[in-house]
């Protein structure tokens, strides 16, 4: 492990914008669950999550742009999330926190109806057909996110793998649920808006080396979701 990396965890103890959680602590009760809008942003604004946020591009650019809205970043990289905390800290912002832990671990985290939406931001692919209950759209995620979300919540998607943004597609039109933007090469169509302008490390790596970003935005229905779910 480098010192830099060492450095980051060292001054990630000092973040009080950074929950750090065994899985222990996650399945044993989390204190959070449940409260994050009494005990953390103490206010009743809505809750928005970036899954698998990295180093926070979206989490802490989002917050900025909105401050109407509460933002958490959910990754298992700390020296990543680093990047993500010290920003929010040095800016000064209240409505951001980050969590670091799998995101299998996300109904754990909240209580039902507590999230207003969520960024899904250039996750891994699990390309091989073995490892597709891994996808963070697979049925088997949109179940966990069943547990957290408010009905009609927003879900973004963002990826430069052009198989998972069709599978991500397959899936929404699956259970039927309301396709509010879809784009195989977002910045050349005019929804290069949706995203606000907003770029993640990784992204800028791709769209230089020529990946066209995909796009995905629906509405998730619990209705719609329970009643395919039962076939």
């Amino acid at each position: 492990m480098t010192k830099k990396k060492l450095q980051r965890f060292e001054e990630n103890l000092t973040f009080g914008n950074l929950f750090q959680l065994s899985y222990f602590e996650v399945v044993n009760g989390f204190s959070m669950q449940g409260r994050w809008n009494d005990e953390y942003f103490r206010n009743t604004n809505p809750i928005v999550l970036e899954l698998g946020c990295g180093k926070g591009e979206y989490t802490t650019r989002l917050a900025e742009i909105f401050p109407e809205n509460n933002y958490i970043g959910i990754d298992i990289k700390g020296a990543r999330l680093w990047k993500g905390c010290k920003t929010a800290v040095e800016q000064k912002m209240k409505n951001v926190a980050f969590i670091r832990t799998k995101i299998e671990h996300i109904e754990y985290l909240f209580s039902p109806d507590e999230v207003s939406s969520v960024w899904v931001t250039f996750p891994d692919p699990q390309p091989r057909g073995s490892r597709a209950h891994k996808r963070l759209v697979s049925p088997e995620f949109l179940a966990r996110y069943r547990k957290i979300l408010k009905d009609g919540a927003v879900v973004h998607l963002k990826t430069d793998n052009s198989p998972f943004y069709n599978y991500a597609l397959e899936v929404a039109k699956y259970f039927d649920f309301q396709i509010i933007a879809s784009s195989p090469d977002l910045y050349s169509q005019e929804l290069k808006e949706e995203h606000y302008g907003i770029k993640t490390f990784y992204e800028e790596i791709f769209t230089k080396q020529g990946f066209p970003i995909c796009y995905l935005k629906f509405l998730f229905s619990h209705k719609k979701f329970d009643e395919k779910s039962k076939r």
